[in-house]
């Protein structure tokens, strides 16, 4: 039988956002892989998974989570742990990946399920969706994503301020992961193009240091990095305006 792979998005960190679908492919997979850093330290991933799986069902494995700067290390540090998770998808057949978010929204699953497809051919990737972070935030904050004809731009921080900038002079919602590490020049970002005042970012959502908060109040100190920013479309013309 052909060894069978899925991506299973867990959400943003509130273990009550993970779906049925996901717990029961959770359960239902030999072993539940979820990526470390190098560090060693518990991320969400994991600590989402260990409310619906045994921990000796769950297989840490170490990914370069945190390296931005050395490709040749990162490079390698892939390749690490595609050779470990093709070893468990030929020892138990059926694994598990769980990653926060959804497996196709920014996520280390992609790259593993690259990897893993050339070392082991023939294995079957599936992915189970997950509510992602700015699902999550808009919840939380009463942020509304889309309206009508609005568009929606989701922005990694991590490509630049620049790019942010761009997204936030056009049309519509602009979503911001990831910009913990820039929030100087994210809110710069957000006053230059007018911004400001109804975004709203949020961190550790759904955990006990879980912040929401408006974006006026970011003062350019250093944020989490895995923060979100929901910049909301300008709304003029009453309900439905936009229709």
């Amino acid at each position: 039988m052909s060894s069978r792979l899925v991506g299973v998005g867990v959400g943003p960190g509130d273990p009550e956002l993970v779906t049925v679908k996901g717990v029961n492919a959770l359960r239902a997979a030999d072993v539940v892989v979820v990526p470390v850093m190098d560090t060693g330290e518990q991320g969400r991933a994991e600590a989402t998974v260990l409310h619906y799986v045994p921990a000796q069902k769950v297989v840490r494995v170490v990914f370069a989570l945190n390296e931005r700067t050395d490709r040749a290390r990162r490079e390698a540090a892939w390749d690490a742990a595609g050779e470990r998770v093709a070893g468990l998808l030929r020892e138990y057949g059926s694994v598990a990946f769980a990653t926060i978010g959804d497996p196709n929204v920014y996520s280390t699953f992609t790259y593993l399920a690259q990897t893993v497809g050339e070392l082991v051919p023939g294995t079957v990737v599936e992915t189970v969706p997950g509510i992602t972070a700015m699902q999550d935030l808009a919840a939380r904050s009463g942020a509304v994503l889309t309206e009508g004809t609005e568009p929606l731009t989701l922005v990694p921080v991590t490509a630049g301020a620049a790019v942010l900038k761009d997204a936030l002079n056009g049309p519509g919602t602009v979503v911001a992961y990831k910009f913990g590490r820039q929030a100087a020049e994210v809110a710069e970002a957000l006053r230059e193009t007018g911004r400001l005042d109804d975004a709203v970012w949020g961190s550790a959502l759904g955990l006990p240091e879980e912040s929401v908060r408006a974006a006026a109040e970011l003062d350019g100190g250093p944020l989490p990095y895995l923060s979100t920013l929901i910049a909301p479309a300008r709304r003029e013309g009453g309900r439905g305006g936009k229709l």
